[in-house]
C-alpha cells in the first residue's frame, strides 16, 4: 500500500472517499523566487520540480485524474522575457519528460489555446499526446494558455453554430450536450481543487467543471509543495461530506 494508503487507513478514512480527480492551480513560483533573491526563472524551475512530485503523489494515492494549470491566458501578458522562459521550460521538459512519464503509466493531455504556441512547441504537444495515449496509470491533464471563460463562449459559440446548421434544437442543450464542446470532454469534473501560495480564489479556471468540487487553499508557495502537502489535502476531502447541492436533514 503507497505511503498516503497508509496515513489515509490511519485516519480512519477509507479509500473510495480518495477523489478521482485532482486539479491544482500552481501559484507562488515568482514569490518563492523573489524571496530568495533569485530570477523568476529559476521559481519557475523549481514549480515544475513540485509539479513532478504533485505527479508521483497523485499515483501513488490511487488518483485517476490530475489537471495542473501551468500557463494561464492572461500569462501572455507577463514581460516578454518571463513568457519565453515559460516556453522554454515547456520545451524542455516536453523533449526530457515525455518517457519518464510514459514509463510511469500517465497519458499527457494538453487543454487550452494551443494555437498561440509556436509550429515547434504544438508538434511537441503533439508528439507528446500520441505517444503517451495507451497509458492507463494517470491521466495528466496539463492546462496552457487555458482560460475557462474563453473555453465556455467556444461552447456556446459551437453549439450556436450547430443549432443554425439545424444539427441540434435549443431544446436539445443541456448540461451533458455542452460539457461535449468543452475542452475537458469525456473527463470526469474535479472533485478537489487544490490551490496554492495562500490564495483563495479559482483565477478562471476550471469554472463549469468546478461546480461542486471541494477546495484545499494551502499557504505553501508552490516550489515548495510536497507529496504530504498533497496527502493532507486528500485525507482533509476524505473527512467531508458531499452533498451536490442536495438538501438533508
Amino acid at each position: 500500500m503507497p505511503d498516503s494508503a497508509h496515513s489515509l487507513a490511519e485516519a480512519g478514512l477509507v479509500p473510495h472517499h480518495a477523489p478521482v480527480h485532482v486539479a491544482i492551480i500552481m501559484d507562488g513560483n515568482r514569490r518563492w523566487a523573489q524571496a530568495r533573491g533569485l530570477p523568476v526563472a529559476l521559481g519557475h524551475k523549481a514549480g515544475a520540480d513540485a509539479a513532478r512530485r504533485a505527479i508521483e503523489a497523485a499515483g501513488n494515492a490511487g488518483v485517476r485524474w490530475l489537471t495542473l494549470f501551468a500557463f494561464s491566458s492572461e500569462n501572455w501578458q507577463r514581460p516578454e522575457e518571463e513568457v519565453r522562459e515559460l516556453t522554454g521550460l515547456l520545451r524542455f521538459y516536453l523533449n526530457n519528460e515525455v518517457n519518464a512519464l510514459s514509463r510511469e503509466g500517465v497519458r499527457l493531455r494538453v487543454i487550452g489555446d494551443r494555437a498561440r504556441f509556436g509550429e515547434d512547441l504544438r508538434r511537441l504537444i503533439d508528439r507528446a499526446e500520441e505517444a503517451t495515449a495507451h497509458n492507463t496509470a494517470l491521466n495528466l491533464n496539463v492546462a496552457l494558455s487555458y482560460g475557462a471563460r474563453a473555453e465556455i463562449l467556444a461552447a456556446a459559440r459551437a453549439l450556436a453554430a450547430a443549432v443554425a446548421r439545424g444539427d441540434i434544437t435549443p431544446e436539445a442543450i443541456d448540461e451533458t450536450a455542452f460539457g461535449r464542446h468543452l475542452t475537458t470532454a469525456g473527463m470526469p469534473d474535479p472533485d478537489l481543487i487544490i490551490r496554492t501560495s495562500g490564495e483563495q480564489r479559482l483565477s478562471n479556471f476550471l469554472l463549469w467543471q468546478a461546480a461542486y468540487a471541494e477546495f484545499s487553499f494551502q499557504p505553501v508557495l508552490w516550489p515548495d509543495f510536497s507529496q504530504a502537502d498533497f496527502q493532507a489535502a486528500l485525507e482533509s476531502f476524505a473527512s467531508r461530506e458531499r452533498r451536490y447541492g442536495a438538501r438533508f436533514p
